[in-house]
């Protein structure tokens, strides 16, 4: 995979290291067509929120909040349609990190990252089915059924490429080429990616799905699923066992608090690499009082410190965020360790598997930023991710030290653009007067309302 020098934005002015220039406005206020699906920002008073970078995974999760789900049943629902919907980032083979922030059972930390095999080899042990599974039977209302059914939908019956998957496989088809079954789904007999609005399925997929929407977690991490991931895993000179697989655990624990501007900030902690690098930004741009200047000096010197000068293009990341109408908040941040994983499909079940963390994406883990940020009530004022790079961390970052100066966070406008949109991104839910949910404006995506 190749490798970039680390982008020349990070030592520009914070209009040009999150604003992408021209990708501000513009493209934010156009992005809200995408295939007749809404808006890319909404507010509201007391109804639930959803935001992402993909809007039919967003329009899921809405749909399950007005089933009477909670926030947690629609996040790991809007997991799983982007499973489908938007594999170059989100996967059933790869993992990420979600937090939690509920009224009545406080604030928790989701850990399910791709790990290294014991016997290492080329691809990562998928945590993303392990850790959704547990945060929502932990934080859940719905049966578990609903959650996984609309991507195995997505996946069976098909779904038109939306703007903004369209936008990431006109980047990533050199990967897709690699791997037959991708060819197939989004290639053109030409060998171009498929337009936007060309509906794709993925009936494999549909079945792995199936299999874990009946039988949990243990229909992923045992039986025919777990046989094929082990099996193709073997034949192209990779390591995962059954012991992989069955093993995984998630890491349930308490994220790292902080204080800004009188609200408390939860964000991962500091035994992962995201929560290490997001608290090192926010560490140096304490010594900054301006919002734009402070992540800008708080990025760069934390590169510096962790040694950073590269990262490879595309590091297959995207973030979400939920709050539902009784005030429970989830946001998470999800990766395949590089565009579609390592680009193989494992056998006929239609996952992806992940690079192995030692890959050059492997790093991905580290630029994962979910954050919550609540008053002294306890009330949420912001939930959102960055994710897929450095500068999403950058971005959320801002929008945090924005909205505790005081300043308006109401408008896709207020936000700043990763200048890496569509493969970085930063997605918010800000609670100011009213909520209002606000996708990167630079990016594709989506800011849905439920119709309570």
């Amino acid at each position: 995979m190749p490798v970039s020098r680390f982008p020349a934005f990070f030592v520009l002015p914070m209009a040009a290291l999150v604003a992408g220039c021209s990708l501000g406005s513009d493209i934010g206020s156009t992005v809200d067509s995408t295939l007749g699906l809404g808006s890319n920002s909404v507010s509201a008073q007391s109804s639930g929120l959803a935001v992402g970078d993909e809007p039919f995974a967003v329009k899921t999760g809405t749909a399950i909040l007005n089933q009477g789900g909670s926030a947690a049943d629609a996040a790991t629902a809007m997991f799983f349609a982007m499973a489908a919907t938007y594999p170059v980032a989100a996967g059933l083979g790869g993992g990420g990190i979600c937090i939690v922030a509920d009224p009545a059972k406080g604030v928790r930390e989701f850990d399910f990252l791709p790990r290294a095999a014991r016997a290492g080899g080329a691809y990562a042990v998928p945590g993303a089915v392990r850790g959704f599974y547990d945060l929502q039977t932990a934080f859940g209302i719905l049966p578990w059924q609903r959650a996984v059914s609309g991507g195995e939908s997505y996946a069976a019956a098909g779904f038109p490429i939306s703007h903004a998957l369209s936008a990431r496989l006109v980047s990533a088809q050199n990967a897709i080429r690699l791997d037959a079954s991708l060819a197939a789904e989004f290639l053109g007999e030409n060998g171009n990616p498929k337009p936007e609005g060309t509906v794709v399925s993925n009936d494999a997929l549909s079945q792995s799905l199936a299999a874990i929407r009946l039988s949990g977690a243990d229909g992923f991490y045992t039986g025919a699923v777990a046989d094929q991931v082990i099996r193709y895993s073997a034949s192209q000179g990779g390591a995962i066992s059954a012991a992989d697989l069955s093993d995984y655990r998630t890491t349930i624990t308490a994220p790292r608090v902080m204080t800004q501007g009188g609200l408390a900030v939860a964000i991962p902690n500091g035994a992962t690499g995201a929560g290490a690098f997001t608290a090192s930004v926010f560490a140096n741009a304490a010594r900054e009082r301006d919002p734009e200047s402070a992540v800008v000096a708080g990025v760069r010197q934390s590169l510096a410190s962790f040694g950073i000068t590269a990262l490879p293009p595309d590091l297959g990341g995207t973030g979400f965020a939920v709050v539902d109408k009784n005030g429970q908040a989830v946001t998470c941040a999800v990766t395949m360790n590089g565009a579609f994983g390592a680009a193989h499909s494992a056998g006929n079940s239609g996952i992806l598997l992940a690079n192995a963390p030692s890959a050059p994406a492997g790093i991905a883990g580290a630029f994962l930023a979910p954050l919550i940020a609540r008053d002294g009530n306890g009330r949420v004022a912001l939930a959102g991710a960055g994710a897929g790079g450095p500068n999403g961390t950058a971005a959320i970052a801002y929008a945090l030290l924005k909205l505790a100066s005081g300043r308006e966070l109401g408008r896709p406008a207020d936000l700043r653009s990763t200048g890496a949109a569509p493969m970085v991104t930063v997605n918010v839910i800000a609670c100011q007067n009213a909520c209002v949910a606000l996708s990167d404006p630079g990016g594709h995506g989506l800011g849905a309302a439920t119709d309570q």
